[in-house]
């Protein structure tokens, strides 16, 4: 694809990443029957789009924004052999542009990004039962690490 462009979101993206979040919730609602009814936000991207410490980008095509991701700074378990790491979320590609890389292309962007500010670490969650999902993070080399279990309520 040489259109695509990976750039830094700007506010004046604000409303296509807002259906892109919706899009996300939607797309998981299947995987998750925690998921509040709508009307439900998973992020305030006004506030991230603003935050220096939050990288948000967007791949762009003839124009368009066609995919989206996020890094954000997180605090480790006291534990962990790091203090801080890497956090990637908000990774969405329109549907006709799946399998084309594109997803890569933001995750390439967003490593690049945490490697700058010194993060040895890069953490993302991904629902078990999302293969397409694990199958694209695995091509980007992550590697499944720990399992969230839980107990359902009737």
């Amino acid at each position: 694809m040489e259109d695509l462009t990976i750039r830094s979101a700007r506010q004046e993206d604000l409303e296509k990443l807002l259906s892109f979040e919706q899009d996300i919730i939607k797309a998981e609602r299947p995987f998750d029957p925690t998921i509040r009814p709508s009307p439900v936000n998973y992020y305030n991207l006004e506030a991230m789009l603003a935050d220096p410490s939050v990288a948000i980008y967007v791949a762009e095509y003839q124009g368009e924004i066609i995919s989206s991701g996020y890094g954000m700074e997180k605090t480790a378990r006291a534990y962990l052999d790091h203090e801080h790491y890497a956090y990637l979320g908000f990774m969405y590609t329109v549907p006709e542009f799946r399998g084309l890389g594109v997803n890569q292309k933001i995750i390439e962007a967003l490593k690049e990004w945490a490697l700058s500010r010194g993060f040895n670490e890069i953490r993302l969650t991904v629902y078990s039962d999302n293969f397409p999902a694990l199958r694209a993070y695995e091509k980007a080399g992550f590697v499944k690490h720990i399992v969230e279990m839980r107990i359902p309520h009737n």
